[in-house]
């Protein structure tokens, strides 16, 4: 794959986090067989197969400390990669709070399947983020809708997915910035499988394929989907910042001064 912009202007690898719950695995043993490694074992592979050295991935899970989520490693992380399904509520707001901020200072997110309904997305969203759903081993197709997208290349239209959970309309969420993929399923469903989204400094891409009762995050055009993600949600600004409101005297363009609050600019004159 040719190099973002972003790994270009830094002459690094883009630094890339895979969040997982890890708990479909641990008790459900066919889920386990299906990956024995873990889901977010299943999805760093993916990531690094096909961006190769031009990333470095590490894991984080939710029973690690923080959800393995701290201020320094946040701090330090281009992309985050998000699964979860069956404990979205043992997501701590602080954690939720803190990735929220590091988003709209410019850190990238790609969420994942049932992560739709995670903590993290509901707040960045502001909708309940519902949809329909059926578990019952359909096929689906992902049909590209934007083939110009850097998040659609290298990968067939339609790709087909032989055993998968329908996801479908309606899909509670604001009208997306861009729709990349949407999805067909057996029972003729369709749903907005692949969408972005700006939230103040960062990008957020969405993709819904990717369930823990089949082997999806092994097929291998899922794969590429989830890394051209990453490539994508990777920010092209020199340095992180949450957006902020200045004040300008007129005639600087480029030289703001900090606002404290409408009486504080007043107090400040009288002095």
């Amino acid at each position: 794959m040719t190099p973002t912009a972003s790994s270009a202007a830094t002459a690094r690898p883009l630094r890339v986090v895979v969040w997982g719950e890890n708990r479909h695995e641990q008790v459900e043993p066919h889920v386990a067989e299906l990956y024995p490694d873990g889901m977010h074992n299943a999805i760093k592979s993916g990531i690094e197969e096909n961006l190769g050295e031009g990333a470095v991935v590490t894991t984080a899970l939710l029973d690690d400390p923080e959800h393995g989520l701290t201020e320094e490693r946040l701090a330090e992380t281009d992309v985050l990669t998000w699964w979860g399904h069956a404990a979205h509520g043992e997501v701590s707001d602080e954690v939720v709070e803190r990735v929220h901020r590091h988003v709209l200072e410019g850190m990238g997110l790609v969420v994942l399947h049932s992560g739709h309904w995670s903590k993290i997305f509901q707040k960045l969203m502001g909708t309940s983020c519902t949809l329909r759903w059926r578990s019952e081993n359909d096929r689906e197709l992902v049909w590209t809708v934007d083939p110009t997208h850097p998040i659609a290349q290298g990968v067939p239209h339609p790709i087909e997915i032989p055993q998968q959970e329908m996801y479908g309309e309606q899909f509670d969420i604001p009208k997306p910035d861009e729709i990349i993929f949407i999805s067909s399923f057996s029972g003729g469903e369709v749903f907005r499988s692949g969408i972005t989204y700006r939230r103040g400094n960062g990008k957020i891409f969405y993709f819904s394929p990717g369930d823990q009762d089949f082997p999806v995050y092994h097929h291998k055009d899922v794969r590429r989907v989830i890394a051209n993600g990453v490539q994508w949600a990777a920010s092209v600004r020199p340095k992180r910042e949450l957006p902020t409101l200045l004040r300008y005297e007129t005639g600087d363009f480029f030289h703001g001064r900090g606002y404290q609050g409408a009486m504080a600019n007043h107090a400040e004159a009288a002095e």
